[in-house]
């Protein structure tokens, strides 16, 4: 009598050129899983994929996927290729960041760059795969937040701080976005996870030194894992289920945030 062996899990990975992204993708296709490697251009995409196969992982689990978060037209579009590619999602980890500049930057969709590649092209990429992450039951949504979003408020009249930039206020807002995002109603399971202060691009925010990226990819892979049991919408810190900020636990932030999630990514169509 045979048995018939699990499909590997299929894993989209955004922001997987470096750092903590670039790590998890290498321990998941560690783990037997097909692992779809979120660039945003080929160039890098191409050398992630190169030094993840130099590395010791196996070529024929990595795909590459090529969004500029700074285009929401981008992050549509690679949705649709994802999609069509791979109809089953079992999980999806939002990693993509940047630094928000020191001088207030608006992308060509009209957002401020650190809202829109932090959070909107997260949420936006999420929606858009919700058939892929539908398919199967126990698929889950990681969110890669920060400890950060602690201190932030949302600019609900502001949004794109426009009136009073500063970007640490920017950069946190994303985050706590992020944070509360993982708490809207789907039919699959969200968190969110502050990896630890890690050497990574953004390490000039938090600190001069902290945890190698492969301590928080590990840990983000942990929540990644099906054998781990995790709150829906909960917020952790490390590895551990820690209390969101207050704000991002009301039922009214999710929805508040949501319209205007919605709201200003339908106006990039």
């Amino acid at each position: 009598m045979s048995s018939v062996l699990p499909a590997p899990r299929t894993v989209l990975v955004t922001g997987a050129t470096s750092g903590i992204g670039w790590e998890t993708a290498r321990l998941l296709a560690g783990q037997g899983c097909t692992v779809i490697a979120h660039a945003p251009d080929v160039a890098s995409g191409q050398n992630a994929i190169d030094r993840l196969v130099a590395s010791g992982v196996d070529a024929s689990r990595l795909c590459l996927a090529v969004a500029d978060f700074s285009r929401l037209d981008e992050v549509r579009s690679m949705a649709a290729r994802v999609a069509d590619g791979h109809p089953v999602l079992d999980v999806l980890v939002n990693n993509a960041a940047v630094v928000a500049p020191e001088r207030h930057t608006m992308t060509a969709d009209g957002n401020e760059i650190s809202l829109q590649v932090n959070f909107l092209a997260a949420y936006l990429l999420t929606h858009e795969l919700s058939d892929p992450l539908s398919a199967r039951p126990g698929s889950r949504v990681v969110n890669v937040s920060s400890a950060m979003h602690r201190t932030a408020s949302i600019a609900w009249n502001d949004p794109h701080r426009a009136k009073r930039y500063s970007r640490l206020a920017a950069y946190a807002q994303s985050q706590l976005a992020l944070t509360v995002s993982a708490r809207e109603k789907a039919p699959w399971t969200s968190v969110s996870v502050h990896p630890g202060i890690c050497d990574t691009a953004l390490l000039p925010l938090y600190a001069h030194e902290g945890d190698s990226a492969v301590d928080g990819a590990e840990r983000v892979v942990r929540l990644c894992d099906p054998a781990t049991e995790v709150v829906p919408g909960a917020y952790y810190d490390r590895t551990a289920l820690s209390p969101a900020a207050p704000v991002a636990m009301e039922d009214r932030t999710v929805r508040r945030l949501c319209k205007l999630a919605d709201r200003l990514v339908a106006k990039a169509t």
